[in-house]
């Protein structure tokens, strides 16, 4: 159990039920009933708008690198402004709004104000409209979706994209640099749109299942998947967010958040949890990479969150940088009353350093958690706010959540059921089909295992992806997830992730992501040296060979011991499906579109690095 005492915050008090059936699988849900939650979201942005006006609702640097901060009540009156352009559009479900910028001010209110009067909005990954020349995957967005206007906050570097994947007669609206040949708008000039009592009637007409936005799966295998989101499904998840992170009902929430909002976890989630309790939202431009962690920390050197997020690469190196840096190690833990972690695994030192990094600044620890949930569920559904000893679990499950886990494979596939599920796939009757099994429950494809045999009160672990598992040679099956994660825990911050292979061969084997900070660190003067040459120095080569021997000698059994590892020269690449906007790397993308590298990594080749002890257990 986690030492000492932690910070005293309140959660929720959960009452949980379950019951076994005879066809062996098992259902779990929450005898505490979820409570009541406003038709759409925009309620609740209205709600402050009225008490709170002034009150800060978002920030963002502007080009003089200071805070530009955005209230409440002069916000409701551009998203009203919007609201108003949109409909003098035409825009409807069938044409709606779609947005190619990273986060910023202006994506949120042209966001918001289609979504007050019952528009859809579509935010999709930058990288589809610059990573490449085809922007294939582009146009079979807009071909699913056939949207009516476009938004990009600088137009300039999607110029090109725009032209090639959109009929010419659909207009865009920008903040600078509008594209040439096709009718153009200013941001600015909407925000002096008078309302007319045609926005109050659209508003009053959306209702719960009207759909508020569409959110586009990584499209790994084929074109990208539209996930219908409807206001049931972020304001019922916004509640139940509420009655767990109870906390947040008398604190509103501040939050440094850098996730893309063209992903659940932030764009959903984070996004409207500020909305819900009447927070602010910092946007933080960094990411979660060496270059990007930089602008990060100079935020948190300045604000202090209440509740904060990150991938676990990006915790790693923060807490790098919190050692070296006390002012922004106690203004990081100053407000803070939780944090949480997705995307991977977290490693246990990353998970100790941040506990011990806790109580310098505050003299206790702070709650660290996880949860699990998807774009298709909008998408808090577990989370685990029991202290812990080590990371992983992922909880129990929301208010009005029923899990059913359906034995397969000695494990469990977890199946959901709730008001926070998408109805489905935009367009997709078979896809949306093909997602819910024969009682309605969505068929998200995880597995997992519970923390204490058969007693779900105690939470549950991720136990892989049922589509990434497969069989060695021998016919053992390899659980592909739980893997990975000891993997990456066990180098010990020299590895990002990892890509696990083995199908159908004797061995299991690895590609690996360098962590290049740490590797740097082990030679002298690595910071002047290349990636590549980092990875042919004998002292990290040594250091990597170390890190394989100890969990080779570690393991139990053929399906939990790689035997041989390739450093990745290449980073995944997003436009190929290889990686998420968050930084999670995608398994079977990764197989297909390095097989080259799979082979070598079996052939011998002179960047393997091998386990060569001749007996193991």
């Amino acid at each position: 159990m986690t030492e000492g005492h932690m910070r005293d915050i309140k959660l929720w008090s959960p009452r949980l039920e379950w019951q076994e059936r005879a066809d062996g699988s098992i259902l779990i849900w929450r005898s505490d009933a979820l409570g009541p939650y406003p038709d759409s979201m925009t309620e609740r942005f209205a709600h402050w708008a009225q008490f709170v006006p002034d009150r800060p609702w978002m920030a963002e640097r502007d080009e003089a690198g200071d805070w530009s901060r955005l209230a409440y009540g002069q916000a409701m009156d551009r998203i009203r402004a919007i609201s108003q352009f949109c409909l003098d559009l035409g825009l409807s479900t069938e044409r709606p709004l779609i947005i190619l910028s990273d986060n910023s001010i202006g994506h949120a209110l042209m966001a918001l104000g289609a979504q007050h009067v019952g528009i859809p909005s579509a935010a999709i990954s930058p990288a589809y409209a610059t990573a490449s020349n085809e922007f294939d995957k582009l146009r079979d967005i807009v071909g699913q979706i056939t949207p009516g206007l476009i938004y990009a906050e600088d137009a300039a570097p999607f110029h090109a994209a725009i032209a090639a994947a959109f009929p010419p007669d659909v207009p865009v609206v920008c903040r600078r640099n509008p594209p040439p040949g096709r009718p153009s708008h200013r941001l600015a000039d909407l925000f002096d749109v008078t309302p007319s009592p045609a926005v109050d009637k659209a508003h009053a007409a959306v209702g719960p299942d009207t759909v508020a936005k569409f959110l586009f799966t990584s499209g790994t295998t084929g074109s990208p998947k539209a996930v219908i989101q409807t206001q049931r499904m972020l304001c019922s998840n916004q509640e139940m967010i509420a009655d767990c992170y109870a906390f947040l009902r008398e604190d509103p929430p501040v939050v440094v958040d850098w996730a893309p909002w063209n992903h659940t976890a932030s764009g959903n989630k984070v996004f409207n949890m500020v909305i819900y309790h009447g927070g602010t939202f910092y946007i933080d431009k960094g990411r979660p990479t060496p270059a990007g962690m930089r602008e990060t920390i100079a935020n948190l050197r300045e604000i202090s969150p209440t509740w904060y997020f990150n991938v676990p690469a990006g915790y790693e190196m923060l807490v790098h940088a919190m050692r070296e840096d006390e002012t922004l190690r106690d203004t990081f833990f100053r407000d803070l009353k939780m944090l949480m972690y997705a995307g991977a695994g977290m490693a246990q030192h990353t998970w100790d350093a941040l506990e011990e990094l806790s109580r310098q600044a505050s003299g206790e620890p702070v709650h660290i958690g996880t949860g699990l949930g998807s774009t298709e569920t909008a998408p808090f559904s577990l989370y685990c706010t029991e202290p812990q000893e080590r990371p992983g679990n992922i909880g129990i499950p929301a208010q009005g959540i029923t899990l059913k886990l359906v034995p397969i494979e000695e494990k469990y596939e977890l199946r959901l059921k709730g008001p926070n599920v998408t109805p489905g796939y935009w367009r997709s009757p078979r896809l949306t089909a093909a997602a819910f099994d024969d009682e309605g429950f969505y068929m998200i494809g995880d597995a997992v295992k519970f923390a204490v045999d058969r007693d779900p009160r105690h939470g549950f672990f991720f136990d892989g992806r049922t589509a990434e598992n497969f069989k060695l040679q021998t016919g053992t099956w390899v659980a592909v997830g739980k893997l990975r994660a000891q993997l990456v825990d066990q180098f010990g911050g020299l590895i990002r992730d990892a890509v696990i292979t083995g199908a159908d061969r004797e061995e299991l084997g690895a590609l690996v992501v360098p962590f290049y900070p740490a590797l740097r660190k082990l030679v002298a003067g690595g910071e002047e040296m290349s990636d590549a040459e980092i990875l042919q120095r004998p002292e990290v080569r040594a250091a990597l060979a170390d890190k394989l021997g100890a969990h080779a000698r570690s393991a139990f059994g053929s399906a939990t011991r790689v035997m041989r590892i390739l450093p990745l020269r290449d980073a995944p690449r997003f436009e190929r499906g290889e990686i998420t906007d968050k930084g999670s790397i995608n398994q079977r993308a990764m197989l297909s579109h390095r097989a080259d590298l799979v082979d070598a990594l079996y052939a011998g080749s002179d960047d393997v690095i091998a386990f060569e002890e001749e007996t193991v257990r």
